[in-house]
């Protein structure tokens, strides 16, 4: 069978499929793939002022909006990904940008970041039939750490119903292997090694997902001082934890929050996390030290 490659950018990230069948097919599917990945764009990205996410930005403090039922799970899985975290994972924290940006020349005051943190608790934000309100004025809502998880699942899916049953979905690194590559073996995804050319390790994926958190690409140098873009919603201040986390689980969105939580604590604790996930993983320590969990 043909193995069919396309490239496209979505959500703010360059995409890749590949697509095993015959190329009309293929590229019928590609498209669409193409389209639900820029619906989840339209529909989520705070960036775009007529997305959901918009709408319940600009409404905090004061009306619910309603949501859909695909917006109520992404919102309940975040729910979960709250408790499970012990509040590390929390998709209010986004407000912390306005005084942690790549245009800072000192570090934040901590007054700075009081005034953000009074803004942060997904405990604030309501859900009930008539939809979410952030009970807060200034609040804000960032699903940027599901939901481009969430669409690599939903797109793989969308390949599997139109009958394929050997894909790859890669959405900015977010990636799911459907069934076997083309010569009969599981698909080989190299894990990035953030301090060298060539990959860390490679993950044998066969119906799985993979994705990865790190903070050695996205970074903030203050005042000589290199900080992490990932920040704690509880102090107000990047994370000191492990360098690189990747997770192989049965979705991708399983795999991304496993490895987001696993960042957003202390390096020992996230190690413990992952020993603890029932996941597959590779992290690297500060100290360039490679962790490989493997539990099968």
């Amino acid at each position: 069978m043909r193995l069919n490659a396309y490239r496209f950018t979505a959500m703010g990230t360059p995409c890749e499929l590949k697509i095993v069948g015959s190329k009309r097919a293929a590229n019928e599917i590609a498209l669409r793939c193409q389209q639900e990945a820029q619906r989840f764009e339209a529909r989520y990205s705070r960036f775009i002022a007529t997305s959901i996410v918009s709408q319940i930005n600009a409404a905090a403090g004061k009306i619910a909006v309603p949501v859909d039922e695909e917006c109520a799970a992404i919102l309940e899985y975040a729910d979960i990904c709250w408790s499970l975290s012990d509040g590390l994972f929390d998709l209010t924290s986004g407000v912390l940008r306005r005084v942690w940006h790549r245009h800072r020349s000192a570090v934040p005051t901590r007054e700075e970041v009081e005034a953000c943190l009074a803004l942060i608790g997904w405990q604030k934000v309501r859900r009930t039939q008539e939809g979410v309100l952030l009970t807060q004025p200034g609040m804000e809502l960032d699903l940027g750490g599901v939901v481009k998880e969430y669409a690599a699942d939903a797109i793989a899916q969308l390949i599997k119903d139109a009958g394929f049953d050997s894909a790859v979905v890669n959405l900015g690194g977010d990636i799911y292997c459907l069934g076997f590559s083309p010569e009969g073996v599981p698909w080989r995804i190299g894990i990035v090694n953030p301090l060298a050319e060539g990959p860390l390790a490679e993950a044998p994926l066969v119906n799985r997902g993979v994705a990865t958190s790190g903070g050695y690409e996205r970074y903030r140098v203050i005042e000589g001082k290199r900080y992490s873009h990932l920040l704690n919603p509880h102090t107000g201040f990047p994370v000191k934890s492990l360098m690189s986390v990747s997770v192989m689980a049965e979705t991708v969105v399983a795999a991304g929050s496993i490895a987001t939580i696993a960042m957003l604590k202390e390096e020992a604790s996230g190690l413990a996390w992952l020993a603890s996930s029932g996941s597959a993983y590779v992290a690297m320590t500060q100290q360039g030290d490679t962790i490989v969990g493997n539990p099968e």
